[in-house]
């Protein structure tokens, strides 16, 4: 039997603040905003990063956590170069690239290292809910 992470629900506070960190900043492909019309108590609106099987939501109700507590999310990249490059040209935050050393210990990346598997940036949404970005562009 298959089991697929499908989707996760991130908690935010400003659905449309985040709707439009996710979809213009990170550009996550929108999937649907379903709105009740009769008000935005059951709002929900699902985004998924380009190339990913699993998906995000946001929206009222959607998360039992405060808005901002989730961390640790990642993403994989296969150039962590180019992604951060794009990010930043959207006016995302990122951190400088860091790479973890045969210890398992981080320190800034230095230009023409190899990222494989070992090179990260991190990120936040605007509610504080934190990215690790990671390249991976072959695996071991």
């Amino acid at each position: 039997m298959n089991w697929r992470l499908e989707v996760v629900p991130v908690p935010v506070s400003d659905v449309n603040a985040a709707l439009m960190f996710y979809q213009e900043g990170l550009g996550f492909n929108l999937d649907f905003d379903l709105d009740d019309q009769a008000g935005s108590a059951t709002r929900v609106i699902q985004l998924t990063p380009p190339g990913s099987g699993c998906s995000i939501q946001i929206g009222p109700g959607r998360a039992t956590m405060p808005p901002g507590s989730l961390k640790g999310l990642q993403l994989v990249v296969p150039d962590l170069l180019t992604a951060r490059a794009e990010l930043t040209a959207r006016g995302v935050v990122v951190s400088p690239i860091v790479v973890f050393d045969d210890r398992g210990q981080q320190r800034l990346y230095q230009e023409g290292e190899d990222l494989n598997n070992v090179g990260v940036m991190y990120l936040e949404d605007p509610d504080g809910n934190s990215w690790t970005l990671q390249q991976i562009t072959d695996r071991p």
